[in-house]
């Protein structure tokens, strides 16, 4: 004799649940008029009858007797009244957002950047999804197992989600240098462009995140030492300083430095050359061009007066009133504005 259900209903305690087969009589799958449907909230019902699906049930307290029956009888010509026990699968689908569901990427991407050329990102982050649509979810994935889980399906959404990520950062043409300050665009970007394939198997993505986007370590390190020099951008001259310093402090720091740099193939005479490289750069940064000052001597006692000296400051001689160019030094007359050498004004 079949053992018949009355409260047919599914308490979720699981986190991962997708789809749960209710188990009915272990004599059968059947179902009397006498039978009750409990649906929770973030549930619902499905009912199966011969591999056809009878009805979809929402949330709710249902009896069987004059919800479901009536449509049975119907498709299974059925015309021995509610005295017979009905044979059926009931599927319930849990409707709630699965959150905090990891991606990654198992290979790097490959990316053509504007700056570094051919480049390879990983990345990770999180997402989450819901069921949708119960009907197409049942027809295009689970079919009739007896149970879903979401790790049964994570596989196939990991691997869509990352082609899409692929293709908004390659169409994007973002520079690696500003992938970082454009994660929330390409987060809505990859949410908006994925929802219609979720959609063909009865599923939503519901929000989608990207937590890091990162790039091979020697990568890293270029973009780090271009850093460095982007903070002395349009001081060689600074640079030449550093690095001949550094040079000279680790020469200082070598005992026996003329045998042991001719050893290491740096002689004594490279570290004047250093030196006398960042005397120079010192030289050109620090020092202003002076104006050339000329010199004639006494005609009394020979003695190296400057040409604009009235008096000899050894003898007292009074000298001849003679005026020079300010810039060349070249003798001008007295009342002369320019100078005829080099056309300085006076």
């Amino acid at each position: 004799m079949a053992l018949f259900s009355k409260i047919i209903e599914w308490s979720d305690s699981s986190k991962d649940t997708l789809v749960y087969k209710y188990p009915l009589a272990k004599a059968g799958r059947e179902l009397n008029n006498k039978s009750k449907l409990i649906v929770r909230e973030s549930q619902e019902a499905i009912f199966v009858h011969k591999g056809q699906i009878c009805d979809i049930f929402p949330a709710g307290t249902y009896n069987l007797g004059t919800e479901i029956f009536p449509i049975l009888s119907k498709l299974a010509g059925w015309r021995y009244g509610f005295q017979t026990p009905i044979t059926c699968d009931i599927y319930y689908i849990n409707t709630k957002q699965f959150p905090d569901m990891k991606w990654g990427t198992t290979n790097p991407i490959i990316i053509r950047d504007p700056e570094f050329g051919m480049v390879r990102v990983r990345g990770y982050g999180a997402y989450s999804f819901k069921v949708d649509n119960c009907e197409i979810f049942l027809k295009e994935l689970f079919g009739t197992n007896s149970s879903f889980e979401t790790d049964d399906i994570t596989g196939w959404l990991k691997t869509t989600l990352v082609s899409y990520i692929t293709d908004a950062i390659g169409e994007s043409k973002v520079s690696v240098l500003d992938l970082a300050g454009n994660t929330l665009e390409f987060n809505e970007i990859i949410k908006r462009n994925v929802q219609e394939k979720f959609k063909e198997l009865g599923l939503k993505l519901v929000n989608f995140v990207i937590e890091n986007l990162s790039l091979p370590q020697e990568v890293e390190k270029r973009i780090d030492e271009r850093s460095g020099y982007g903070i002395l951008a349009g001081a060689t001259d600074t640079m030449m300083k550093v690095a001949a310093a550094e040079a000279m402090k680790n020469a200082a720091k070598n005992e026996g430095a003329g045998g042991a740099f001719m050893g290491a193939g740096v002689g004594v005479g490279a570290g004047v050359g250093i030196g006398q490289m960042f005397a120079d750069a010192m030289r050109t940064t620090n020092e202003k061009p002076q104006k050339q000052v000329d010199e004639t001597t006494c005609p009394s006692c020979g003695a190296s007066i400057s040409k604009t000296a009235k008096f000899c400051p050894e003898c007292g001689q009074k000298m001849a009133v003679q005026k020079f160019c300010v810039e060349c030094g070249s003798k001008l007359s007295v009342n002369a504005k320019f100078c005829p050498e080099c056309g300085a004004k006076q």
